[in-house]
């Protein structure tokens, strides 16, 4: 008579003492027989350990045992208040004896302890909170029958769990693991929230919390969505029942609550049976086989139709001719789940492992004053592998003997163990079991096809990207050169055309201070020098280019006289012009001029000679030296400035031109073909 909570499940579960975490009574005595696999072995952890050891464990202790039965030899002896037991109590074989004895006392809570087989080794009890851990996120195994009335949580999924509260409780109320078979739990930590929402799932009730500095969520890999009751995947033609209700008001008009009618969040009223017995079911099909993991109910949710179902089985079919009653792993009992306690607030159960159907049908067996509710399953599409199924029995067909009948709802309504709850508020969202195994090799052969998909996209992407650079090269598009002193002069002769040299016109312009100081012999000097090879000019960014003769100013010097007929002989100073480009090392040191406009210098010509100066020669060859003259025309204008203006491009300025000096900007220093002369 000393036995408390137990869940002995085939590879773990929970036992404490009689009424804890009250003190326990006087004189009491349990013992458990824990058997696994052959060949696994037993450990034993606990979660709270107090024992009155007043009189050195004689008559109040915990006693453990190798084996079952005469042959079982003794682990250990324990008692004590608050005794702290670090790791585990590990069995021999695959079968533990566990043996309290509550003597005379008047203190002590007794004990409460996890088992499982040696081969879980992260095992926790159900008295393990967040806080107990640090880690931001790490994983626990959670033995079975973590349901106890003693424990606490607060929170929902998805907004996570107060830090207080259970792990492995929290667990089961978010269809993690099962409260039959425990399991392993991914746990996240993170910030608290101020509010901690309440909720009734998995026969687990949640209440409201207040703020926490933290709290936890889980992580799963399994299904979530909706299977399209609400949303209307499902057409109303795959929602059939036993029987529908049909009623009329007091103004004459008939209600009738379709099986349609049993969406949920759908306003208007439920589905209900026109017959309350439990032979009544509501029948959805989903078009093809999928993986149901959950099921969320409400009841009639009007007011003045106080009607819910309490407590249902689900059965499932491939065809609709062949029905199994879903029941737990290792138990040979149909499964009960716990439905609504009122008719609005949601509750959900999962189902642990999922099932694989097309047919589902929910078989109603205990109600309030009606069969009426509104139903949303929880799934995902199926694709490998099928979970086993147990055939069973239907359900007991109708027939006239009454006792035989009552029986049948009697042994069920003892079966089944509902807690009643005192707050169920909605429920947002629901977590499920994961399938990790049958989504693997799924994801083995998506994650390489989505990988050579995009890398594909990037390469064809990239292909295209060089193949327009290269298009646009071969239309004529440029990188600017190099900004150096000479490879940018090269750079830019590229982009204006050469004109031939027979048509080459190279005007000139000096101010007549520059014209006083040529005697008659300079002139042909100057013109007979070879081409010189400076930079092409750049005019306005559109005159054509006057081959390889420069645009500047000769620099001054010497005066040379008719003896001196190489220009190279001339005394003169090396300056060079700060937007000239120096001449090559073989080149004359004279740029050619081009034109000269004297409309706004006064005037130091004789009277009569036009007004504009051109020189022109036939091809490279330069003009003759003495007494072979071009024209040489000046035009003068005696209220002009006599400020001097240089490399002027020829047809801009006119008679009524500024004289603010204006340079040309040499272009290249390239040589073109033909324009020097050998």
């Amino acid at each position: 008579d000393g036995c408390g909570h137990t869940v002995l499940g085939p590879e773990s579960g929970t036992l404490a003492s009689i009424n804890y975490p009250q003190t326990s009574p006087n004189s009491t005595v349990c013992e458990w027989e824990i058997r696994v696999k052959p060949g696994q072995r037993i450990q034993l952890k606990f979660g709270d350990f107090d024992i009155d050891d007043s009189d050195s464990c004689h008559s109040s202790y915990l006693r453990v045992h190798n084996g079952i039965g005469p042959t079982r030899t003794e682990i250990g002896k324990y008692c004590g208040f608050g005794f702290q037991m670090d790791g585990f109590i590990t069995s021999k074989s695959n079968e533990v004896t566990v043996q309290f004895m509550s003597g005379t006392h008047t203190s002590g809570r007794g004990f409460l302890a996890a088992y499982s087989t040696t081969d879980k080794s992260d095992l926790i009890t159900c008295l393990d909170n967040a806080s107990h851990f640090s880690e931001p996120e790490f994983n626990k195994y959670c033995p079975a029958g973590c349901v106890i009335p003693f424990a606490d949580i607060s929170g929902t999924i998805p907004h996570g769990y107060r830090d207080s509260s259970s792990l492995c409780m929290a667990g089961i109320h978010a269809g993690v693991v099962s409260n039959t078979l425990g399991g392993q739990i991914n746990v996240v930590i993170s910030k608290g929230i101020p509010y901690y929402q309440g909720s009734l799932a998995n026969n687990v009730t949640s209440k409201v919390g207040p703020l926490s500095t933290s709290l936890f969520t889980f992580k799963t890999s399994g299904c979530y969505g909706t299977l399209g009751m609400e949303s209307g995947v499902i057409p109303d033609s795959h929602i059939t029942a036993s029987s529908v209700l049909e009623w009329s008001n007091q103004t004459g008009q008939v209600n009738i609550w379709k099986p349609e009618n049993a969406r949920l969040k759908r306003v208007g009223p439920p589905w209900a049976a026109f017959i309350s017995d439990e032979r009544q079911w509501l029948q959805i099909d989903l078009n093809k086989e999928k993986r149901i993991t959950g099921i969320i109910t409400t009841g009639s949710t009007l007011a003045e139709y106080y009607y819910y179902v309490s407590a249902y089985r689900i059965l499932y079919s491939d065809d609709a001719q062949k029905w199994t009653v879903y029941r737990e792993p290792g138990m040979d009992k149909d499964k009960i789940f716990q439905g609504n306690t009122e008719l609005y607030h949601e509750v959900r159960n999962n189902f642990i492992p999922p099932i694989i159907a097309r047919f589902f049908r929910i078989n109603p067996l205990k109600w309030h004053q009606k069969i009426a509710m509104k139903v949303e399953l929880l799934g995902c599409q199926f694709s490998i592998g099928r979970a086993p199924k147990i055939t069973m029995p239907p359900p007991p067909p109708q027939n006239k003997n009454d006792d035989k009948n009552d029986d049948f709802i009697h042994s069920v309504k003892t079966s089944l163990q509902t807690d009643k709850t005192t707050f169920t508020p909605e429920i947002k969202n629901t977590t499920v079991t994961p399938s990790v195994t049958k989504d693997v090799a799924l994801a083995a052969v998506l994650v390489p096809v989505l990988v050579m998909v995009f890398t594909t996209l990037i390469l064809i992407l990239v292909c295209a990207w060089h193949w327009r650079n290269r298009k646009k090269k071969n239309e004529g598009t440029y990188d600017l050169p190099y900004w150096d002193r000479a490879g940018w002069w090269k750079g830019m002769k590229q982009f204006f055309p050469t004109k031939s040299a027979e048509h080459e016109e190279t005007p000139v312009r000096y101010s007549s201070s520059e014209i006083s100081h040529l005697r008659p012999r300079e002139v042909p000097t100057m013109l007979q020098t070879e081409s010189a090879e400076y930079a092409q000019p750049l005019v306005g960014g559109i005159v054509g280019t006057l081959h390889q003769r420069s645009t500047f100013k000769p620099e001054e010097g010497k005066e040379a006289s008719y003896a001196d007929l190489d220009p190279y002989n001339s005394p003169i100073q090396e300056v060079y012009h700060a937007y000239a480009e120096p001449l090559p090392i073989t080149g004359p040191e004279y740029a050619t001029p081009i034109i000269m406009d004297m409309s706004s210098h006064p005037s130091t010509t004789p009277l009569g000679i036009p007004s504009i100066s051109t020189f022109k020669a036939a091809g490279n060859q330069a003009p003759p030296l003495v007494g072979t003259y071009n024209k040489l025309l000046s035009r003068t204008d005696s209220t002009s400035s006599a400020q001097a203006l240089y490399d002027t491009p020829k047809g801009q300025l006119g008679p009524g031109a500024t004289d603010e000096l204006v340079y040309q900007v040499p272009q290249s220093v390239a040589q073109s073909t033909g324009s020097k002369e050998e």
